[in-house]
Formats: structure tokens, sequence, C-alpha cells
């Protein structure tokens, strides 16, 4: 396990490690056969007919709570997922309507909470890491929703990297195989079935996997903690086929993506950049498209919902107070719309995505009291 970014809720927290600028040109992960009857239901990757409905969403109020409350995980149409400020991170998932609570998942000691809970109509699965000590450690618990008991992986790869990327009830993640090598998996919460995307050798790994309704982007890391080290980002069709490199605009120094429709933004951070949580973002319309600038991105915080690709943005006024904004583009805009602006000293979580909603938490650190405030906004 490499990584250990935690989502705690109630800080904008973006995972940088160093990358290498180094010109040295990665492999691609090598695309696997997939068994039949073993792939998550079929999705299309064909480009969507350009956005109608461009105006700007009115955002909902979700969740207030103090920062030593509960914090909104994600809302899913028929359940609502929140986790406690306690070291641990105990997970809370309840009936929308009734408020019954279904589910109160209490990692074990010495365990933390992860981000994000994949969930759908009748499951759930959370995970935690042990990052610290000699045995870092990941669980994952798939609970059933109609019982609240937890249930088993069937044959699903071991989680190898604490990262996981969701679109309602399809996700991805990388695993070890028996070759030790790293590879991505993408697979169904409800049906426990799974492809696996593609592979890279160790002490190569993926990571950053990011889940839209037709695609899976994520990134592969070769030559790790050596002068040499690459990373790139690549895509594929969650219905099957092989992942494919998307072009950068510095070789070896991209972050992470998201992809819909065939359009693709992602960003990319140096390691001598002197500002690891912000990131130059690209954006190609189709994959032999030009890329397009789209200016400095918080690291990490690309996500796609519904036909839209999203991302936060960070400015800091004269005082060098900071302040943050969510922008958003789909096919048929010829420039992003800025949906969100934040005022100055308000934080942001990264966002998720579930049911075709946003959901993101602003975070009033210097209020008295200090509070967080989940709020949606619809992104068909």
């Amino acid at each position: 396990m490499r990584r250990t970014t935690v989502a705690v809720g109630i800080l904008l927290v973006l995972g940088v490690a160093g990358c290498s600028s180094s010109d040295t040109s990665s492999p691609e992960p090598q695309p696997s056969t997939p068994s039949s009857g073993s792939t998550p239901p079929p999705s299309t990757s064909t480009t969507p007919p350009a956005q109608t409905n461009t105006a700007l969403p009115v955002w909902a109020k979700v969740l207030r709570q103090p920062v030593n409350g509960q914090h909104l995980v994600t809302q899913q149409r028929r359940y609502v997922v929140t986790r406690s400020s306690d070291d641990a991170g105990t997970t809370t998932i309840a009936d929308k309507s009734s408020k019954k609570v279904l589910v109160r998942h209490v990692p074990a000691k010495g365990f933390v909470a992860q981000s994000p809970v994949v969930i759908d109509d009748h499951w759930a699965l959370v995970e935690d890491i042990r990052s610290e000590g000699a045995d870092p450690k990941i669980n994952v618990v798939r609970y059933d929703l109609s019982t609240g008991r937890a249930a088993g992986l069937g044959k699903l790869p071991p989680v190898s990297e604490p990262e996981i990327g969701a679109y309602d009830g399809t996700f991805a993640y990388s695993t070890t195989d028996a070759k030790n090598r790293s590879c991505l998996i993408v697979a169904s919460l409800a049906k426990l079935t799974s492809r696996e995307v593609g592979c890279v050798a160790a002490p190569g790994y993926i990571a950053d996997p990011v889940v839209s309704s037709d695609t899976v982007t994520f990134s592969s890391i070769t030559a790790p903690e050596t002068a040499g080290r690459c990373k790139q980002v690549l895509t594929a069709s969650l219905s099957g086929g092989p992942a494919r490199p998307v072009p950068a605009a510095t070789k070896c120094i991209q972050w992470s993506g998201a992809s819909v429709g065939g359009a693709t933004v992602w960003s990319e951070v140096a390691a001598s950049d002197p500002d690891q949580y912000q990131s130059k973002a690209y954006l190609r319309e189709s994959a032999d498209s030009p890329s397009r600038a789209l200016g400095t991105v918080a690291t990490d915080t690309i996500l796609a919902c519904g036909n839209w690709i999203l991302w936060e943005t960070r400015a800091v006024g004269s005082s060098g107070e900071e302040s943050f904004q969510i922008n958003r583009w789909t096919a048929g805009l010829a420039k992003p719309q800025r949906i969100y602006s934040g005022k100055p000293g308000i934080a942001l979580t990264p966002m998720t995505c579930q049911d075709n909603t946003v959901y993101v938490e602003a975070a009033d650190l210097n209020g008295s009291p200090a509070y967080t405030e989940a709020i949606s906004a619809t992104a068909s």
C-alpha cells in the first residue's frame, strides 16, 4: 500500500506526492481479455449529443454540522452516508426517508475509514486502512442494506491500494496479481463481477481511478522513487477494450483526470513545482482532438458526473486569504462554466457524484463555531 490519503471531510485534503518531470516514457498497462460474463453492466463510450441544459445549477443544502459532528460522505436516492469526526471515522448508513440507521461501521483498532463509500439500491462497500506500523493493511466490507449485515466479496481480487473510484454501483481499484503486477480492476457492486483493465510491472503501480457513466480514467506510475519516475493518465471504456493513454502536454507529469463521452480533462504537475496543491489542467474533446489549456485546478479534484466533467480551483486574495470555486464542462460548451464561488476562508472537500448529483462540503473553519455544510447540485 503506497498511498494513505484519507478524506476526513472537514478540510480540503489533497494527497499530492512528488512526480518526476523526466522525459522517460512509461509502458502502457497491458490490457487483459475479460472472461465471458465477467464485466460490469455494459455502457457505451460514444460521444453524447451536446448538452442543451446549460443553465447554472441551484445548490441545495443537505447537511450542516459542527466541524466535530457528522460529515456527509454521499447521498443515494434511498440512503444517506455520513462519517463521524472520531479518530477512526465511524461510518453510518441511514434510510433517507425514515432516518433509520441500517449500518454503523466502526473500523477495527488501528484502522481509519477511507472515502468513498460505494453504494447502490441494495449494497454498500466500506473501506478502512491501516497505514501506520510495519503491517499496513486494507479492509473492505460489503453490507447488505436490506439486513444491515456484512456480506462476502465473492471472488473479487483483493484491494491493494487505498484509492477507489466509484460511479453509483460500479467501482474501480488496484490489485496485485500473482505476477506481483499492479492491476486495475473494474467491478460491479451488485453482481460482484469484474474485469482486469490493465497491469504494470512492479515496482510500478496503478493509482487515481475515476469512474464515470461510461469510462474509467486512471494513472500508471513507473520507476517510482527514482529520477526516472513517470506518471501518465489512461482511459478505458467500461464496456470493454484496452486502456489507452491520454496524450500529455508534458511527458510523465500527468496526475489524474476524468472522462465521459470520449472527452477527458486531466491535470499535470511536476516535482519541481513549488505548489503541489495546484496543477495545470487540459481538455481533449475526443481522443484525436487537440488539447486545450484550462488554467490551474486544485490537484486531485477532477470528477465526472452525468455528462459533465467538474473540478475545483483555488484563488488567493490580496490579503492572502484563500477561496475555492467549482467549474464544469460538457460537450458543446465553448468554455467551462463556473457553478460555485466560495467566500474567502471557506474550504471545499473533494466532490463526489451519486445518481447524477454532485456533493461537496464547504467548511468554515474560521467561524464561531466552526462548521461544515454539505451542498448538492444536479449534474444532468
